[in-house]
C-alpha cells in the first residue's frame, strides 16, 4: 500500500533546531505521519511546550549541538524512553538573513566578515551536524537502520547572488557571507561521505536543500527574489513537509548520499 510507504508509526525522530521556522514544520510533518518526535533545542521550556502541541507522543529537550556531552545526554534520554532512534533531521543552524542578520552592513561584506562569526557558524552548522551524526548516527548503524537528513541550503550548491539584496535605491545594506554557503557545501559533501561509510550498515543518509523561505522579508527582497525564482514566488515554510516524509520514510528506502533540491527552480537557471 502507497500509504505504508510513508508511514512512519513506531518510528522516533529527533529534529534539532526544532523551534526554528522550517524546524517546527519539520517536527510537524513527522507527527502527522505517525513519529514520536523529539524537540531538541536549545530553548528547554519552549521545546516542551511544542512538544506538547505534536499530534503523537513527542517530548521536548534542551540540546546544545556543539556540546558533545549534550548530545549525548539526549541521546541517552531518548534511548531510555524509546528504546531507539531511527530518524534525525540535522536542521540546527546559524544563518544571516535579510531580515535578521548577524552582521551590521559594513561587517557582512567578505573584506570586513569577523572572524569569530564564521567560527559561531561553522562550530553550529558544521560542527553540530557531525556531534549529532556521530552520536545518534551510531545507535542507528547499531540497530542496522536508519534515516538522517541534513538540512542544506541553494546556497551549498550555487553562489549567493549578491543583487537581491539591493534596496530600491540601489545601495546595499546588507551582503549573504560566504560562511553560510561554505558551512552548507560542507554538509552536503558530509552527506556523501557519511551515506558511503553507513550505507552497509542500513542508515541512509541524505541531504535536503531548501529555497529561501518567506519570512517577513522586506516587500524589495522578496520581489528581488521572486524574480530569479522559475515559478515566481519564495516557497511557505510548510512546503518541505512532503519532502522531510519522503527522505524518513521507506518512500525513500533506495536513496543515500543524495542531495534533494526543493528550491523552485532557483538551482535551475
Amino acid at each position: 500500500m502507497m500509504n505504508e510507504l510513508f508511514s512512519l508509526t513506531g518510528k522516533t525522530a529527533i529534529v534539532t533546531g526544532a523551534l526554528g521556522l522550517l524546524g517546527k514544520q519539520h517536527c510537524i510533518a513527522l507527527s502527522e505521519a505517525g513519529a514520536n518526535v523529539i524537540v531538541a533545542d536549545i530553548h528547554t521550556e519552549k521545546s516542551k511546550e511544542f512538544a506538547d502541541t505534536l499530534p503523537q507522543h513527542s517530548i521536548g529537550l534542551s540540546l546544545d549541538v556543539t556540546l558533545e556531552e549534550s548530545v549525548k545526554t539526549v541521546r541517552d534520554i531518548v534511548l531510555e524512553s524509546f528504546g531507539q532512534i531511527d530518524i534525525l533531521i540535522n536542521n540546527a543552524a546559524v544563518n544571516d538573513m535579510v531580515e535578521n542578520p548577524i552582521a551590521g552592513a559594513e561587517s557582512s561584506m567578505f573584506e570586513n566578515y569577523p572572524l569569530e562569526l564564521w567560527r559561531k557558524v561553522m562550530e553550529v552548522n558544521v560542527t553540530g551536524t557531525f556531534l549529532c551524526s556521530k552520536i545518534f548516527g551510531s545507535s542507528m548503524a547499531q540497530q542496522g537502520a536508519g534515516s538522517i537528513i541534513n538540512i542544506a541550503s541553494t546556497y551549498g550548491v550555487v553562489a549567493p547572488d549578491q543583487s537581491i539584496y539591493k534596496l530600491p535605491d540601489g545601495t546595499q545594506a546588507f551582503f549573504k557571507s560566504g560562511v553560510y554557503p561554505a558551512s552548507k557545501g560542507a554538509v552536503i559533501s558530509f552527506t556523501r561521505f557519511l551515506a558511503a561509510y553507513w550505507g552497509k550498515k542500513g542508515v541512509r543518509v541524505n541531504a535536503l536543500s531548501p529555497g529561501g523561505v518567506e519570512n517577513n522579508q522586506p516587500l524589495h527582497f522578496i520581489e528581488n527574489y521572486s524574480r530569479k525564482t522559475p515559478l515566481g514566488n519564495m516557497s511557505q515554510p510548510t512546503d518541505y513537509k512532503g519532502a522531510i516524509i519522503f527522505l524518513a520514510s521507506d518512500a525513500s528506502r533506495y536513496m543515500t548520499g543524495a542531495n534533494l533540491i526543493v528550491d523552485g527552480g532557483w538551482t535551475a537557471w
